[in-house]
């Protein structure tokens, strides 16, 4: 893959150097779009060669070079679309002026002028939105340029530190999500002897799914049954590379990083061939993962057993899972004991006083988990007295009107709470493909570099980005990897929309 890449990018360069000066594209009115374009690929190209040596070591490269990829054969494609329309106005240009009318009004009136502009519009917008994609795959391109091949000591101490960290139990609140727990594992565990076996879990964003499976997949009932488990989250537009790579990586099986879609499915197969498999596949968008990737792989197993989460009934339905799990929406009741016990705080009779004004917030969060456990990290830095829980509730950040529905809020409200130095932190982590792991290591290291990390002479910097790293978590903006725990960790993708939707007024 490293060559296929490497001239892949090579020849857009070349395509680009020779659009610039080509009639047809001139005709286009793209020409300063198209130097901008070659500026960034020129300056991708210079980080292209690091990043392939190292891409084996760092999964933070990995997923660069994957996003390089996808957005160099999107150039690929709109330069070709950019020479194919330049050449017909050229050739629109030439037979205008062999006619004794004025050359202008001819061209007008073949192309009829206002579908040309349009047409003309369209390609310059597909050019800026590539552009602007490849600025930011080129900046973090840079990032690593900086960044050391080797962790520091200072970095492997932070990751021992990690490791030894207890991931807390998810907040199980209420005796709904508890039931609703024990009626899944016994399901399971009622089906393991079948050849396979899918079970859905169905419900909005940031209702609370991942943290059921998370509850599910480390029940004690749980423990033994299968010789491999695994747990993958899949993003919209996922990789199918990347997917099977992570399937791989989840089992303990070897792969080459170069290796096709095709062997990687059959390693697969060979890796779980007469054995037991669990797998999750969290926040699934499209039912092609399984039956177009690893339905095939997957039935070498004796036994599997597919653990789905999506927003979408239909997803569930199109993979042919047997049984459905609806997670609704917290009641006032469930929310209010969710609120009080992610503020840290051990009995209800501390916060009583505060029962009415905390219900008022439950509604304002919409019953939404997320929604509610963000707000409790705020709140657990205030005064726990009315007047301060009233002085938080009628904040204009509730209403901003900029943002989308689900945006607004109590999300906004948890973001915009964070001191700057967390708000860098936070819009940062962007930069990584939507439902991909950050491995704190990585992070740490990309803060420092672009300075978000405020220099303390009584410890080392990388100790105060860890710190960072440990309050976004804290807060509830990043979330640990339900299965390395602290190690990584990944961004909720309604937060990653709004921290988008964020750097767009930037």
């Amino acid at each position: 893959m490293e060559t296929i890449l490497d001239n892949l990018v090579g020849s857009i360069v070349n395509k680009v150097q020779d659009a610039i000066i080509d009639e047809g594209i001139m005709i286009l009115g793209v020409e300063e779009d198209l130097k901008e374009l070659q500026r960034i690929m020129n300056q991708v190209q210079c980080f292209l060669k690091d990043a392939e040596q190292r891409r084996t070591e760092e999964s933070a490269v990995n997923n660069w070079l994957s996003e390089l990829k996808e957005a160099a054969y999107k150039a690929d494609d709109i330069m070709d679309l950019a020479k194919l329309e330049g050449d017909k106005l050229l050739v629109d240009e030439d037979e205008a002026s062999l006619s004794s009318c004025s050359a202008i009004f001819i061209i007008l009136q073949r192309l009829n002028f206002l579908p040309y502009i349009q047409r003309r519009h369209e390609i310059a917008i597909q050019i800026r939105n590539l552009n602007s994609e490849l600025e930011k795959i080129s900046k973090l391109g840079e990032i690593f340029l900086k960044l050391h091949n080797v962790q520091t000591k200072d970095e492997a101490s932070i990751v021992r530190r990690l490791k030894t960290c207890e991931l807390l139990e998810p907040n199980l609140v209420g005796n709904e999500t508890l039931l609703a727990c024990t009626k899944l594992v016994e399901l399971i565990l009622r089906h393991k002897d079948k050849k396979s076996y899918k079970i859905g879990i169905v419900g909005t964003g940031g209702v609370g799914k991942t943290t059921l499976v998370q509850k599910i997949y480390n029940d004690v009932r749980m423990e033994g049954v299968f010789n491999k488990r695994a747990w993958v989250c899949v993003s919209p537009d996922y990789s199918e590379d990347v997917l099977l790579k992570q399937v791989l990586r989840n089992i303990e099986a070897d792969y080459k990083e170069d290796e096709t879609t095709g062997e990687l499915s059959r390693k697969l197969a060979v890796a779980i061939e007469n054995k037991t498999l669990f797998l999750v596949l969290d926040d699934l968008w499209q039912h092609e993962v399984w039956t177009n990737l690893l339905r095939k792989p997957l039935d070498a197993a004796a036994m599997t057993i597919i653990l789905v989460t999506t927003r979408n009934e239909t997803v569930a339905q199109g993979i042919g899972v047997e049984d459905l799990h609806q997670v609704e929406l917290m009641s006032d009741r469930t929310g209010w004991e969710l609120l009080w016990k992610c503020m840290n705080i051990s009995e209800e009779s501390e916060v009583q006083d505060l029962r009415a004004i905390g219900m008022d917030i439950i509604r304002m969060c919409g019953g939404l988990p997320l929604a509610i456990k963000a707000i409790a990290s705020v709140l657990s830095t205030k005064e726990k007295t009315e007047n301060e829980w009233r002085k938080f509730i009628n904040k204009s950040a509730w209403s901003m009107t900029k943002l989308p529905n689900d945006l607004r809020g109590a999300l906004y409200l948890s973001y915009d709470d964070l001191p700057i130095h967390l708000k860098q932190c936070f819009l940062y982590c962007t930069l990584y493909p939507e439902g991909q792991g950050m491995y704190c290591v990585d992070l740490i290291r990309f803060w420092v570099v672009e300075d978000f990390v405020e220099e303390r002479d009584d410890q080392l910097i990388e100790d105060t980005a860890e710190e960072y790293y440990m309050e976004l978590i804290n807060r509830n903006l990043l979330q640990p990897d339900p299965i390395m725990g602290y190690v990584s960790c990944r961004m909720h993708d309604l937060l990653r929309r709004l921290a988008q939707h964020l750097l767009q007024d930037e």
